[in-house]
Protein backbone atom coordinates (compact mmCIF):
# COMPACT_ATOMS: atom_id res chain seq x y z
CA UNK A 1 0.00 0.00 0.00
CA UNK A 2 2.92 2.30 0.73
CA UNK A 3 4.27 1.81 -2.78
CA UNK A 4 0.92 2.83 -4.22
CA UNK A 5 0.79 5.97 -2.06
CA UNK A 6 4.29 7.05 -3.03
CA UNK A 7 3.46 6.49 -6.70
CA UNK A 8 0.29 8.50 -6.22
CA UNK A 9 2.14 11.37 -4.53
CA UNK A 10 4.71 11.44 -7.36
CA UNK A 11 1.92 11.46 -9.92
CA UNK A 12 0.10 14.26 -8.08
CA UNK A 13 3.22 16.41 -8.02
CA UNK A 14 3.73 15.81 -11.72
CA UNK A 15 0.10 16.45 -12.60
CA UNK A 16 -0.38 19.20 -9.99
CA UNK A 17 -3.74 17.80 -9.02
CA UNK A 18 -4.68 15.78 -5.96
CA UNK A 19 -5.19 12.07 -6.39
CA UNK A 20 -7.38 10.26 -3.91
CA UNK A 21 -6.99 6.58 -3.17
CA UNK A 22 -10.16 4.67 -2.43
CA UNK A 23 -10.01 1.41 -0.61
CA UNK A 24 -12.28 -1.30 -1.98
CA UNK A 25 -14.62 -3.12 0.37
CA UNK A 26 -13.42 -6.45 1.73
CA UNK A 27 -14.18 -9.43 -0.49
CA UNK A 28 -15.12 -11.66 2.43
CA UNK A 29 -17.88 -10.73 4.83
CA UNK A 30 -17.27 -11.42 8.52
CA UNK A 31 -19.13 -14.46 9.83
CA UNK A 32 -20.80 -14.50 13.21
CA UNK A 33 -19.47 -17.14 15.53
CA UNK A 34 -21.80 -20.04 16.25
CA UNK A 35 -22.41 -21.12 19.82
CA UNK A 36 -20.43 -24.11 20.93
CA UNK A 37 -22.38 -27.31 21.30
CA UNK A 38 -25.20 -28.80 19.24
CA UNK A 39 -27.82 -26.63 17.58
CA UNK A 40 -31.24 -28.23 17.34
CA UNK A 41 -33.60 -27.13 14.62
CA UNK A 42 -37.14 -28.44 14.59
CA UNK A 43 -39.84 -28.07 12.00
CA UNK A 44 -43.04 -26.60 13.27
CA UNK A 45 -46.34 -27.65 11.80
CA UNK A 46 -49.69 -25.97 12.02
CA UNK A 47 -50.88 -28.48 14.59
CA UNK A 48 -49.38 -31.16 16.78
CA UNK A 49 -52.33 -33.49 17.26
CA UNK A 50 -54.82 -34.96 14.76
CA UNK A 51 -57.80 -33.53 16.63
CA UNK A 52 -56.44 -30.00 16.26
CA UNK A 53 -56.30 -29.99 12.41
CA UNK A 54 -59.08 -27.68 11.33
CA UNK A 55 -60.08 -26.47 7.89
CA UNK A 56 -59.33 -22.80 7.22
CA UNK A 57 -62.30 -20.51 6.57
CA UNK A 58 -61.17 -19.64 3.04
CA UNK A 59 -61.60 -23.16 1.57
CA UNK A 60 -64.25 -23.49 -1.13
CA UNK A 61 -66.72 -26.38 -1.26
CA UNK A 62 -64.46 -28.73 -3.27
CA UNK A 63 -61.40 -28.01 -1.13
CA UNK A 64 -63.43 -28.53 2.03
CA UNK A 65 -64.72 -31.92 0.84
CA UNK A 66 -61.17 -33.10 0.10
CA UNK A 67 -59.92 -31.70 3.41
CA UNK A 68 -62.60 -33.51 5.40
CA UNK A 69 -62.05 -36.83 3.58
CA UNK A 70 -58.29 -36.79 4.15
CA UNK A 71 -58.67 -35.63 7.75
CA UNK A 72 -61.09 -38.46 8.54
CA UNK A 73 -59.03 -41.24 6.92
CA UNK A 74 -55.39 -40.23 7.57
CA UNK A 75 -55.63 -38.16 10.79
CA UNK A 76 -52.90 -35.76 9.59
CA UNK A 77 -50.86 -33.48 11.83
CA UNK A 78 -50.60 -31.04 8.92
CA UNK A 79 -52.98 -30.72 5.98
CA UNK A 80 -53.15 -28.12 3.25
CA UNK A 81 -55.57 -28.31 0.31
CA UNK A 82 -55.59 -25.76 -2.50
CA UNK A 83 -57.43 -25.61 -5.83
CA UNK A 84 -54.66 -24.63 -8.28
CA UNK A 85 -56.86 -24.85 -11.39
CA UNK A 86 -58.17 -21.33 -11.07
CA UNK A 87 -61.34 -22.33 -9.26
CA UNK A 88 -62.81 -24.96 -11.58
CA UNK A 89 -61.79 -27.89 -9.36
CA UNK A 90 -59.78 -29.83 -11.93
CA UNK A 91 -56.38 -29.69 -10.17
CA UNK A 92 -55.44 -29.59 -6.51
CA UNK A 93 -52.25 -29.16 -4.49
CA UNK A 94 -52.18 -31.31 -1.36
CA UNK A 95 -49.59 -31.19 1.44
CA UNK A 96 -50.12 -33.95 3.99
CA UNK A 97 -48.09 -34.97 7.06
CA UNK A 98 -49.49 -38.09 8.72
CA UNK A 99 -48.39 -40.93 11.01
CA UNK A 100 -49.94 -43.32 8.46
CA UNK A 101 -46.95 -42.61 6.20
CA UNK A 102 -44.32 -43.86 8.68
CA UNK A 103 -42.11 -46.51 7.13
CA UNK A 104 -43.68 -46.14 3.67
CA UNK A 105 -41.74 -45.00 0.60
CA UNK A 106 -43.10 -41.91 -1.15
CA UNK A 107 -44.79 -43.91 -3.93
CA UNK A 108 -46.78 -45.94 -1.37
CA UNK A 109 -47.68 -42.76 0.51
CA UNK A 110 -49.10 -41.33 -2.71
CA UNK A 111 -50.97 -44.56 -3.48
CA UNK A 112 -52.52 -44.42 -0.01
CA UNK A 113 -53.76 -40.86 -0.67
CA UNK A 114 -55.14 -41.96 -4.07
CA UNK A 115 -56.98 -44.84 -2.36
CA UNK A 116 -58.42 -42.51 0.30
CA UNK A 117 -59.69 -40.04 -2.30
CA UNK A 118 -61.08 -42.89 -4.47
CA UNK A 119 -63.39 -41.82 -7.28
CA UNK A 120 -63.01 -38.13 -6.42
CA UNK A 121 -59.39 -38.01 -7.62
CA UNK A 122 -60.36 -39.70 -10.92
CA UNK A 123 -62.39 -36.60 -11.86
CA UNK A 124 -59.36 -34.30 -11.60
CA UNK A 125 -57.05 -33.29 -14.39
CA UNK A 126 -54.03 -33.43 -12.07
CA UNK A 127 -52.74 -33.30 -8.51
CA UNK A 128 -49.63 -31.83 -6.87
CA UNK A 129 -49.01 -34.12 -3.94
CA UNK A 130 -46.54 -33.74 -1.07
CA UNK A 131 -46.60 -36.38 1.63
CA UNK A 132 -44.41 -36.90 4.66
CA UNK A 133 -44.32 -38.76 7.94
CA UNK A 134 -43.80 -36.54 11.02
Amino acid sequence: MAAIRSAASRASTILKSPITIRQSPPLVKPVALRPSGPVFISRSYATESPAAVEAPDYLDEGERKIFDTIKQELQPVKLEVQDVSGGCGSMYALDIVSDHFKGLPVIKQHRLVNKVLGDEIKKWHGVQLKTKAP
